[in-house]
């Protein structure tokens, strides 16, 4: 009888272990463990990350970081992390969670608009995937890379199409520009290589110029017209004579350091660099920004027309007044210069 007592109590105590371990293991792998009140929070892993790494943005975000740290150690996720953007939502069990990060790695949208330059543009990517902006622009900038897609560091900028792509968080400096590039051939179609081809340009001749055009109008409906002017004056070897390649000179000197011109002036057009489209005949070296889709494709579907001039609408901001003779243009301009006066802009 004893014996039974003592066999009963060992089949108890071993019923009660039982059901504490079936708790424990229950509470551990499927009890909700979120401790945020959005409906989902993201944690970002970064390449070669340890385990103490995550677990430094997770413990915010859960409600019992030590049972978390046990199912992790149990599933081999402490020694198996993989880098990358990934969701947390609101209720998820630890179980979940380490299946979302052990394997749910998020795209999503980086966007960036018209850039000044690389360095800008590496500025800009650098706040939306983990490569940091020296790493991107030692990247855009490989001679290597440059050489073998013919480019150089004055045209290189063209590579870039502003528009929004969807990548990987844990995108490399490497793998960045490399999908640039395909999507810089993608565009490149052959229906705009043989309009290109028919202007007698090369593609970084287009996208030189499409930066000049979108610098003169960011009126997509305007961009062909100004255009086809400096079409007509290429083919008949008149010189540009574009303010904006005057801007782009004048701020490679310290003098225009952290400045901004408002107003070109004749001082401006005495400045000796390849980019002064009034001293030097022909398409400056290279971009003097990036141009939107719609001022590369008004460069190649530009505006047939006579016009040799234009000069900025005072009474249309953001518009222009073309011109077939210089007395035209030059009461244009006139109309012009009187308007900014007014304004109290003299530079």
């Amino acid at each position: 009888m004893y014996i039974k007592k003592i066999l009963w109590a060992v089949a108890l105590i071993g019923l009660l272990v039982a059901a504490y371990f079936a708790y424990f293991v229950y509470s551990t792998m499927f009890s909700p463990n979120t401790a945020f009140n959005n409906d989902e929070a993201y944690i970002y892993v970064p390449t070669n990350a340890s385990y103490s790494e995550v677990r430094e943005q997770l413990q915010p975000l859960l409600k019992d970081i030590s049972s978390f740290d046990a199912l992790a150690k149990q599933k081999k996720y402490t020694t198996n992390i993989k880098a990358g953007r990934y969701a947390i939502k609101k209720g998820m069990n630890n179980n979940d969670i380490i299946n979302s990060i052990r394997s749910k790695n998020l795209p999503f949208n980086l966007a960036f608009n018209n850039q000044q330059s690389l360095e800008d543009l590496a500025g800009r990517v650098s706040m939306q995937i983990e490569a940091d902006s020296v790493s991107l622009v030692t990247a855009m900038r490989d001679p290597e890379f440059l050489k073998a897609n013919n480019f150089s560091n004055a045209t290189a900028l063209g590579m870039y199409l502003p528009n929004s792509y969807e990548f990987f968080w844990n995108t490399s400096a490497e793998q960045f520009r490399d999908r640039m590039l395909t999507e810089y051939k993608r565009f490149w179609t052959e229906n705009r290589l043989a309009k290109a081809k028919a202007l007698n340009l090369t593609q970084n001749d287009v996208m030189t110029l499409a930066s000049i055009v979108y610098e003169e109008s960011k009126q997509a409906e305007e961009q062909p017209r100004v255009a086809g002017v400096y079409i007509n004056r290429l083919r008949i070897k008149m010189p540009l004579q574009a303010d904006p390649t005057l801007k782009y000179a004048a701020y490679q000197l310290p003098e225009y350091q952290n400045t901004i011109i408002k107003r070109v002036l004749n001082k401006h057009k005495e400045i000796n660099s390849p980019y002064n489209t009034y001293m030097y005949a022909g398409l400056p070296p290279g971009l003097v920004t990036m141009p939107d889709i719609s001022a590369i494709d008004a460069v190649l579907n530009y505006e047939k027309h006579s016009y040799l001039y234009f000069a900025a609408d005072a009474k249309r901001l953001g518009y222009h007044k073309f011109a077939k003779t210089l007395s035209q243009h030059n009461a244009n301009a006139r109309e012009y210069h009187s308007y900014l006066s007014k304004q109290g802009i003299y530079q």
